[in-house]
């Protein structure tokens, strides 16, 4: 199984993570979220995210999610990537959680990380385009 951390800003990677237990039925092992706030301190913040990689981590790699390109959340995640033990997807949103927690188990680091940022980018979707027909992208 590899292993998940979800670093974001403020109290959303625990809602993603609250919510994907209720949707697939049980608190998904070796999760963990950790939250961001942009006023602490960088080496405290940077700290958070290496204790979540050590308490999560598989033989299979670690794969962070953070909510967006460019942010800090993003930015201190990525000073962890390690060529096929982490590997950082940014841009998490709901559906990727689910779909991560579904294939972690049959995909090595890299696959799971590639199919996520696909799959995310298929999960976004306009109502109205899809009502009068139009096909997704």
């Amino acid at each position: 199984m590899i292993g998940i951390v979800i670093v974001t800003h403020g109290q959303l990677a625990e809602v993603l993570i609250d919510t994907a237990e209720l949707i697939v039925g049980s608190r998904p092992e070796a999760m963990i979220a950790v939250s961001i706030n942009i006023t602490e301190d960088v080496d405290k913040l940077r700290g958070k995210v290496a204790r979540a990689i050590k308490e999560v981590t598989r033989k299979r790699g670690t794969l962070i999610l953070t909510d967006m390109f460019g942010g800090t959340p993003s930015n201190l995640s990525y000073s962890f990537l390690k060529e096929d033990q982490v590997e950082v997807v940014s841009g998490v949103n709901l559906p990727i959680v689910i779909k991560a927690i579904n294939s972690r188990e049959r995909m090595g680091l890299r696959e799971l990380a590639e199919s996520l940022e696909s799959f995310g980018k298929r999960s976004i979707s306009m109502a109205s385009g899809i009502l009068r027909g139009n096909k997704r992208g």
